[in-house]
């Protein structure tokens, strides 16, 4: 096991838990790798980096002082990765969805350039940070859609139950991924929109790096979906009563 990382949190991922279905394949063998292999974070992930990715991962200690993280990463194409989980999470995040985290960086690097670093993110810096650390993509029926954005609990989650099973949830951001190796129940994704026809991380990651686009990501065109609430994803969401906790399932403002 490399040194500095807490086998305890890399110990303590549950691979064949639903939500990361998307991530285990390659995932899993990482984490082992640094586990057993005595491996570094960064140099696991450079590993399973394809030829044409468009970054590489380096140790934290290459980041120079005082250079903003998203800048260096821009300027050099080499992503500081420290000995934890969260970066681990982070790496696979950028093997999976290249070319989205490449237009996440790509924006935030412009904003730096444009406003320097605030002590407050702007907008359009503020959206794409909560995208990257706590976002996620549904691919689903408008139905489910229509309720989601209504906060209509009962509708999205009990009377169109059925309708999940056609849906695709694919959880994107790196912070979401590590708070759910302990799952709460309040824990919330911001979850963005994908068209019913894509099926494959590949074409998602294209299709998303596109979609991605400053003047509308600046408002935040997230919808907040408490995760465990996703039927299949979480036993307890079979329990009579599970959604009427509105301290979880909040309904819309006009209504509180």
């Amino acid at each position: 096991m490399a040194a500095g990382v807490d086998p305890g949190l890399f110990g303590a991922v549950d691979w064949a838990a639903p939500w990361l279905q998307p991530w285990r394949a390659v995932g899993e063998p990482l984490a082992q790798r640094v586990l057993r292999g005595g491996c570094a974070v960064h140099a696991a992930l450079q590993a399973a980096s394809r030829e044409g990715d468009p970054v590489d991962f380096a140790a934290q200690a290459e980041l120079p002082g005082g250079t903003a993280y998203e800048q260096y990463i821009f300027d050099t194409g080499r992503v500081p990765t420290r000995e934890n989980l969260h970066d681990f999470l982070n790496g696979l995040v950028w093997l999976q969805f290249p070319h989205t985290k490449r237009r996440l960086n790509q924006l935030q690097a412009q904003a730096i350039a444009a406003d320097g670093v605030q002590a407050v993110r702007g907008p359009l810096r503020d959206a794409l940070t909560v995208f990257d650390e706590n976002g996620a993509v549904l691919s689903a029926a408008p139905a489910l859609w229509a309720a989601l954005r209504a906060r209509d609990w009962q509708a999205l989650f009990v009377d169109l139950r059925p309708l999940w099973r056609e849906a695709w949830l694919v959880l994107f951001g790196h912070a979401l991924l590590e708070k759910l190796v302990s799952p709460r129940k309040p824990t919330v994704a911001h979850v963005y929109q994908a068209p019913v026809a894509i099926k494959s991380i590949a074409n998602l990651d294209a299709w998303l790096a596109q979609a991605v686009q400053p003047e509308p990501w600046a408002f935040k065109p997230f919808a907040p979906l408490p995760v465990l609430g996703v039927p299949g994803w979480w036993p307890a969401n079979e329990v009579p009563g599970f959604y009427g906790d509105a301290q979880v399932f909040r309904p819309p403002r006009a209504a509180r």
